[in-house]
């Protein structure tokens, strides 16, 4: 296989690093209202980087909520067809001010990119564009056919693309699908993601008394909606961590012996993931599961925030009459997610404390993913990077949710690649989120290699 590719992303790598940094100025954070502009920006910004890369049929197309930008090269009958996909939007950067540098200013600092979005998800993104860049320029063609579809939404649920998928299914068919938003297993480890938990987004809203009451003259008699709403979450989970809702472990599906074997293999060292990534003093969860079980195969209830009463400074002693915690629920194979968020809202039902009004709110839903290793575009991929970082790829799950995967799998019946770059102390979602150069570069290289081998 030609090197040529290689040696024009190392020719251009400075280049590619300017474009990437001009995206990342762009604070396309999806969930803020004021930054739906930004959000636009950016994906004018892809289109016409799409466009300048040689693909064809660029269309920014409007949703509901934020664009989709879709491109396309179709012009190797024969050969197979690889929908990309990847997305310009990221997660609020607060707390701003633990960023040691501004979050919408890209720096360099120890062979690290830091700024929101560099690795989750504009930068693994931009390396699917700049490869197709490489491949146009050595060869003036494409090795196989190419679709993109790009979405502002990842970060706020996806619910625009999920419904464009299922009403363009003829559009966008092919034979598999690739997604860079995942990470290796450790630097210098090829890796390929085979499974994804799924996830079910939840808002728990606690009503007390009619409005907030002065707790000297109430306190002690009227029920008190932080309180409540605080007292509800506890009883999900005991002890030891295993979830207390009725049905909640059924129709687990328990990972192959080989799957528990290949985990075992891999150099993952539990003090050193309390230590550099968790920065806890203890690991919580089901005691008799390892590590890697807890975050990749097993199902988890976790709460993200709750917000009610006065939090300001100085004191104000009321009992708050409403409060709301955000919630979510993350499935694992073989999980209906429906029947999920109707056990938990049925205990919420049950388990709501005296005095207090509780109501659900879905937010997001989508099921768990498990690929087939077996596919011959896994197979490709995995000697693709076997061929660029020269070591054999390993196969892992992620406890994370990429819903693209999922719709893939349910509308156009296809597998996905998940050949993530990132590393696991990115900071995804963080502040000072970075990515690691040389990834950026390693795999806008090995994304080429492997448009090549498949379509060879």
């Amino acid at each position: 296989m030609s090197q040529a590719t290689d040696t024009y992303v190392r020719t251009h790598a400075e280049r590619m690093l300017e474009e990437l940094k001009d995206l990342l100025r762009i604070p396309s954070i999806s969930t803020y209202p004021d930054n739906a502009g930004d959000v636009a920006r950016a994906a004018q910004f892809v289109a016409g980087k799409l466009k300048d890369a040689g693909l064809e049929n660029v269309e920014v197309i409007p949703t509901d909520r934020h664009p989709l930008v879709y491109a396309d090269w179709l012009h190797e009958p024969g050969k197979p067809t690889v929908l990309c996909y990847g997305h310009y939007d990221v997660q609020p950067p607060d707390p701003l001010e633990l960023w040691h540098t501004p979050p919408f200013e890209p720096t360099i600092r120890d062979g690290n990119l830091y700024a929101r979005g560099s690795a989750d998800d504009k930068g693994q993104m931009y390396m699917h564009i700049k490869a197709v860049e490489a491949l146009m320029a050595v060869y003036g063609k494409l090795p196989l056919n190419l679709k993109f579809l790009i979405e502002g939404e990842e970060e706020v649920g996806g619910l625009s693309i999920t419904k464009y998928v299922s009403q363009n299914q003829a559009k966008l068919q092919a034979d598999a699908a690739l997604v860079s938003d995942t990470s290796l297993y450790a630097e210098g480890i090829p890796t390929l993601c085979i499974g994804l938990r799924g996830l079910i987004y939840l808002e728990v809203e606690a009503t007390g008394p009619a409005r907030d009451l002065h707790s000297g003259l109430y306190g002690g008699a009227a029920p008190n909606a932080v309180f409540g709403l605080v007292e509800l979450l506890a009883k999900a989970k005991d002890a030891g961590g295993r979830i207390q809702i009725p049905g909640f472990y059924d129709s687990v599906a328990e990972p192959a012996a080989a799957e528990i074997a290949s985990w075992k293999s891999l150099p993952f060292v539990e003090s050193e993931f309390l230590e550099k990534e968790v920065g806890a003093s203890v690991l919580t969860g089901e005691a008799d599961r390892m590590v890697l079980e807890r975050v990749w195969s097993r199902p988890t209830l976790e709460v993200h925030g709750i917000a009610g009463g006065f939090t300001g400074a100085g004191a104000k002693t009321v009992i708050p009459a409403t409060a709301t915690a955000k919630v979510s629920m993350r499935m694992v194979p073989d999980q209906d997610p429906e029947k999920m968020y109707q056990a938990f809202v049925e205990w919420v039902a049950a388990n709501t404390p005296a005095g207090i009004k509780t109501k659900v709110t879905q937010l997001s839903l989508g099921p768990a993913v498990v690929v087939n290793p077996d596919h011959p575009a896994i197979h490709t991929a995995a000697e693709a990077f076997q061929d660029v970082m020269g070591r054999p790829c390993v196969f892992t799950r992620s406890g994370g949710s990429v819903p693209i995967v999922g719709d893939f799998a349910r509308h156009l019946g296809i597998p996905t690649v998940m050949m993530g770059f990132g590393l696991p102390d990115d900071g995804l979602h963080s502040p000072n989120e970075k990515f690691k150069l040389d990834n950026f570069y390693l795999g806008t290289m090995t994304v080429a290699h492997f448009f090549e081998k498949y379509g060879a």
